[in-house]
């Protein structure tokens, strides 16, 4: 997600300052979806200004700068979203697994299926709770990705973790060990 979209997103419920943005980010129910900085949202804020997508009204404040508080304007409600993009450290790091040390794949895979079920059980608790529809949806939609990924790494780790003890054991037997040609193309 851009942060765009995420400010979007945001003041579609209501108004808010750039700071209430990132304290949504980083504690509020925002924080499950992106991390946001300054340094991302008000650039991202402004851009919406420009485009007409937002707008903002300034209110004073004793001894201190006026606070801009921004609100999402009629255009900005029909902005369609920008396209997903998964980002992931640890996908990065299993694009190269067959080049690491076994067990330390086994112990990344099973340490992150374990916080996925540890995920899923605390997402379950909020289940009973009475939340919007769309809060419900996203929960729905949010367990069953959740599901879906720690299922595939249970179904399927012995796949990397094979490739990377058949690396080991070329290593230990002076065969090089490299990608195929033509592979990141």
């Amino acid at each position: 997600m851009d942060v765009k979209t995420l400010c979007l997103g945001m003041l579609s419920r209501g108004s808010a300052t750039g700071y209430e943005i990132k304290k949504q980010c980083e504690e509020g129910p925002f924080a499950y979806f992106y991390a946001a900085v300054f340094g991302s949202i008000y650039p991202a804020l402004n851009a919406l200004l420009n485009d007409g997508q937002i707008s903002v009204k300034e209110i004073g404040q004793n001894g201190k700068p006026p606070k801009k508080v921004y609100s999402i304007s009629v255009s900005g409600r029909q902005t369609p979203p920008a396209p997903d993009r998964l980002r992931s450290d640890l996908l990065f790091i299993f694009f190269f697994g067959q080049f690491l040390p076994a067990g330390g794949i086994d112990i990344l895979i099973g340490d992150r299926i374990t916080w996925l079920r540890n995920r899923q059980a605390e997402m379950e608790s909020c289940r009973d709770v009475d939340i919007p529809a769309g809060s419900s949806f996203t929960l729905g939609y949010g367990l069953a990705v959740y599901e879906a990924v720690a299922n595939y790494l249970e179904n399927h780790s012995h796949e990397l973790v094979g490739a990377s003890l058949r690396n080991e054991a070329a290593s230990k037997n002076g065969i090089a060990t490299t990608e195929p040609e033509g592979t990141l193309s």
